[in-house]
């Protein structure tokens, strides 16, 4: 896989993909959806990093009926989605992200007659959108499809691999010094991971943009360790730039201003309006 695009802008979002079999485009094929890197460990159960790493090469060897494409969202993005005035929830999300890869599909000529889907919330109602999406594919979604179907088992191959590669090659966007790049899985439950975060946390900026700031562990570690902003006619908060846009500079939760960093924790400026309608008085509260 190419990471250079994730590697120039790890920001956002990138699609990754192989160049389409030439037999794809001529013959009715099928479709595996799956994902990675959404919570708890589940990838490890079975197969080892090195043993992903061996299917995936044997795909990439079988490229003349095989293909595959990827996108991969930023911790920054999905902070930023989930965190905004408009939440946009992480089911939301995936499922947008599957339409998408259907659609790229199509779009590059795939004779897609059947797909194949690990579902994301309830099954049912998953399995509807997408067929109403898609009314000429024959469209299955059910949990631990990854086990049932082999296509869906070669999509969750490649959708680790990608994890695995971008977690373990990530480009700091930050000029951190002292930075421990031992940060385990990044899983929430992973102990190395744990370890890395509560080292990293800074008392103002929060936690470098690596960091999902929409998981639970985050969270916590933030009430504890990071400063509060105090306004006016309101209890002290701990307030999380991850909802801000890098470009635009809003949309955040948390009165995020152009210039922002996301995956940062501000201070508001004395006098500066906050989100409810409340005045900072540009103090700090103890966390």
């Amino acid at each position: 896989m190419d990471f250079r695009e994730l590697e120039r802008d790890n920001m956002g979002r990138c699609r990754l993909n192989s160049p389409v079999p030439a037999v794809c485009r001529k013959e009715p094929c099928v479709l595996g959806v799956d994902e990675a890197g959404r919570g708890p460990v589940l990838d490890s159960k079975t197969l080892s990093e090195s043993e992903r790493d061996r299917l995936f090469a044997k795909m990439e060897e079988d490229g003349d009926f095989v293909g595959w494409a990827l996108d991969v969202l930023s911790p920054n993005l999905i902070s930023t989605s989930m965190l905004g005035r408009v939440k946009y929830n992480l089911n939301s999300l995936s499922h947008d992200t599957a339409v998408g890869l259907v659609q790229h599909a199509l779009d590059q000529g795939v004779k897609v007659v059947q797909v194949f889907v690990d579902t994301v919330g309830l099954p049912e109602t998953y399995q509807e959108r997408l067929q109403q999406r898609f009314p000429s594919i024959e469209v299955t979604v059910k949990a631990k499809a990854d086990a049932l179907y082999p296509v869906v088992s070669a999509a969750s191959i490649c959708a680790k691999v990608a994890r695995d590669q971008a977690v373990k090659n990530w480009q700091f966007v930050e000029k951190l010094q002292d930075l421990d790049t031992n940060y385990g899985s990044g899983y929430p439950n992973d102990p190395k991971t744990k370890v890395w975060l509560r080292k990293h946390v800074e008392p103002v900026f929060g936690f470098p943009q690596f960091v999902r700031f929409s998981w639970r562990t985050a969270q916590s570690i933030l009430e504890k360790e990071a400063e509060s902003i105090l306004w006016h006619g309101r209890a002290p908060r701990k307030v999380a730039v991850s909802g801000v846009s890098p470009v635009a500079g809003s949309g955040s939760d948390c009165g995020g201003k152009p210039g922002d960093v996301p995956g940062r924790i501000r201070t508001c400026t004395s006098g500066e309006t906050g989100p409810d309608g409340s005045i900072c008085d540009g103090a700090l509260a103890p966390g």
